[in-house]
């Protein structure tokens, strides 16, 4: 059976965590399958948005151990840099908007894979852990640029020191996560995110992604300034013409991702 399930619902892609027996811990082969199902979701058009869940119990319990102590197994840092570096980079990068659904455990770079993505919902029953302190290791995964940005610098550094448990609802009050639903309700609710995110202007929603990713580096006038390059690109596609008509015709939008 396939490690990462992917399937595609009109617009929306969504990608499975496929290794419930091992909490959809991540191996070589489940990483690379990751990256390759990224990939195919930037370059296959009629994508317009994603939706990242785990099968079973677990939304992603990090990295397989079993793997990383093993003789035959890649090295830690072959670990790092051709496994999670890769997924968070695509993750970023994908001018798509990407949906993170929490449906339980959420532990070291599995957390962190669900905090790189632009929205994260979570099941009452999910929980976030900074696990790496526990068996001597620094938080990876982007970790350490994206958490103090969520939840402050404090916080995040008694987090990942300390490996607390995170319930979902606490997540959502410090601004880690943006919404918690009911257990009953969580994939209904979910799908709604993501199938909205899919149905909008798409287009514009990427360069909106650019624009964050951008003002993580930059000054005010730089930023005042890619804003204005991009604000003036947005304004070039269907969409933005399409969302204007609509709104002076009070209609409907048919949004397009153009």
């Amino acid at each position: 059976m396939s490690s990462i399930i992917f399937e595609q619902v009109e617009n929306l892609a969504v990608i499975k965590l496929n290794r419930p027996d091992k909490l959809n811990s991540f191996n070589r082969e489940m990483a690379l399958s990751m990256q390759s199902v990224l990939d195919k979701c930037e370059s296959d058009a009629s994508i317009r948005a994603i939706l990242i869940v785990g099968e079973g119990r677990a939304f992603c319990a990090g990295q397989d151990l079993e793997e990383a102590i093993s003789s035959d197994g890649p090295e830690l840092r072959k670990i790092v840099e051709e496994h999670y570096n890769p997924i968070i980079s695509r993750l970023r990068k994908i001018e798509l908007p990407i949906v993170a659904a929490v449906n339980g455990v959420a532990a070291g770079a599995g957390a962190n894979i669900a905090l790189a993505c632009d929205v994260v919902v979570a099941t009452q029953a999910a929980s976030f852990i900074q696990a790496f302190s526990g068996i001597g290791l620094i938080p990876d995964s982007g970790g350490t640029f994206t958490l103090p940005r969520l939840i402050g610098w404090q916080k995040a550094s008694a987090l990942m020191m300390l490996g607390d448990k995170i319930k979902a609802d606490e997540a959502e009050r410090m601004g880690m996560i943006y919404k918690v639903f009911e257990n009953e309700s969580f994939m209904e609710e979910s799908m709604k995110v993501a199938t909205r995110l899919s149905k909008m202007p798409t287009l514009g929603l990427g360069l909106t992604k650019r624009a964050l990713n951008a003002s993580l580096t930059n000054n005010l006038e730089e930023q005042l300034e890619i804003e204005e390059q991009l604000q003036t690109m947005a304004g070039q596609t269907f969409d933005y013409e399409e969302g204007v008509n609509s709104f002076l015709e009070k209609r409907r939008p048919n949004f397009k991702g153009e």
